[in-house]
């Protein structure tokens, strides 16, 4: 389904796509120049992860971030559907990893995601 585009989804995705970093919706917000309530920027992220032009990265503290998605059949694009993330403990900052997960199930299992964090010390900040 055709969404309508609105300057509230431009203004989310515009902070969005202006960054390799996923993003909370705290740091979203604070970036956006125009004035927006905190529950319409939710449901903008929601809609864009139900669309996928996002994805959601829960980290082990239960926050959620946000990062425009990288679609796996561009092959001029590095980063796989499944793969992992990186959260930095000095800087705070989620960043995809362009390192793909490889699992294997039991019969019968039907993996739709993955949502895997590293934690630790990124490059920048060590």
């Amino acid at each position: 389904m055709k969404r309508r585009n609105t300057p509230t989804k431009e203004a989310v995705l515009g902070v969005l796509t202006g960054t390799s970093k996923a993003m909370s919706q705290d740091a979203i917000e604070q970036k956006i120049d125009i004035d927006i309530n905190r529950a319409t920027i939710y449901r903008v992220l929601n809609r864009f992860c139900e669309d996928g032009v996002l994805h959601r990265i829960v980290a082990e503290d239960g926050k959620q971030y946000f990062a425009v998605c990288v679609k796996c059949d561009d092959s001029s694009i590095r980063t796989p559907l499944h793969h992992f993330h990186f959260r930095c403990t000095k800087c705070e900052t989620i960043e995809c990893l362009p390192v793909p997960v490889h699992f294997s199930l039991e019969k019968g299992y039907n993996v739709e995601s993955v949502n895997c964090v590293l934690t630790g010390v990124c490059k920048d900040c060590s």
